[in-house]
């Protein structure tokens, strides 16, 4: 028996194929396209102009909705976290970020974390399993849904490393960012990684407009062991070079993300060395006070640190933002998405 394929990734060949062969007009394929990539509907059922009897035939030969909403919490800010249920029961996380110009949208791509940084609640249950193409497509499509629009940004700062994920990301990039598809620009979505060099040099062989935000998070490999595990943390020269690669191929600035803790990695002497790294590779800096993930030894620094440490940056010629603290009341804001609460079948 053919395997189906998911509904939120269908090419139109695909589709023309699938009619031919049940007998339907070759026309209906632009008509379905059109719902799926231009309306943001993965439910046959509301496809207004498809008849109920090819919209039961689409739902007997693709996989249709298999992901829902199975929570959704709103924060005093605006945010929204969407806790999406998959279909084998797993659940990941998913956080709609609005600001007064834009909205922002944050996906998962695997459920769980095979990096496990130490001060993240993402990855405290490690990798449960990849995300498939369909099942973040399906993720951007609810997300749409929500909203009844496409977002103005998208990040892929979810839960899980996307780029160990790089098969079944880089095809939803394809679906999402491709004019042939939804058309999102490449310039409004970023890609968050760990400082995973062979995923960077993957993502930059694509040679697509993406933006590159790297969780550095130390200025030193010492201070990186101290937060990140041996098996998926790299060097930060290795890591360096991967973005340059990755400069030079698609000619994007990359940002290099820093979440500052308390007593770890927050010293002036921190603060001198992040900025000659960021400021010899042309790098943005997106400094991150430290949000809390019930781990009782880490803690944010001082608002005087977080100020003294973004100065410091400053005065040596290094581009920083601090970033505005976003979703923190319902656990949606960086590193506290774990998709809690709900029971693994």
């Amino acid at each position: 028996m053919k395997k189906k394929s998911f509904l939120s990734g269908v090419t139109e060949a695909e589709l023309k194929e699938f009619l031919e062969r049940e007998g339907e007009a070759s026309y209906r394929a632009s008509q379905i396209f059109n719902w799926i990539y231009h309306k943001c509907v993965i439910n046959p059922d509301e496809m207004k102009n498809i008849p109920k009897n090819l919209r039961e035939k689409i739902k007997e030969n693709f996989i249709c909705n298999s992901s829902s909403v199975e929570a959704k919490e709103s924060a005093s800010d605006g945010t929204e976290k969407l806790l999406i249920r998959l279909s084998d029961g797993e659940a990941v996380e998913a956080v709609i970020i609005p600001s007064p110009d834009r909205v922002t949208f944050c996906l998962s791509t695997q459920v769980g974390c095979p990096v496990q940084c130490r001060f993240c609640a993402s990855g405290r249950d490690g990798l449960i399993r990849n995300m498939t193409a369909g099942e973040i497509s399906e993720e951007f499509f609810i997300a749409c849904a929500q909203i009844q629009r496409l977002p103005d940004n998208l990040v892929f700062m979810g839960i899980g490393e996307g780029l160990m994920n790089f098969a079944h990301l880089s095809r939803a990039l394809e679906i999402i960012s491709s004019q042939e598809y939804v058309g999102l620009s490449g310039r409004r979505i970023t890609v968050s990684t760990s400082g995973w060099p062979q995923g960077i040099r993957k993502l930059a062989d694509l040679e697509r407009p993406f933006n590159l935000a790297v969780s550095l998070h130390a200025a030193n490999d010492q201070t990186r062991a101290r937060l990140i595990p041996d098996k998926f943390r790299r060097p930060i020269k290795d890591i360096i070079d991967a973005c340059m690669y990755f400069k030079e191929k698609t000619g994007r600035i990359f940002t290099f993300e820093y979440t500052l803790i308390k007593g770890i990695n927050d010293s002036m002497e921190d603060a001198i060395k992040l900025a000659e790294i960021a400021r010899n590779c042309g790098a943005k800096v997106n400094l991150i006070p430290y949000n809390d993930v019930g781990i009782s030894f880490y803690a944010r620094p001082s608002k005087e640190t977080l100020l003294n440490f973004e100065n410091t940056l400053k005065q040596r010629g290094a581009k920083v933002t601090l970033r505005i603290e976003k979703g923190s009341s319902v656990k949606a804001a960086c590193g506290q998405l774990r998709a809690k609460g709900i029971p693994r079948n």
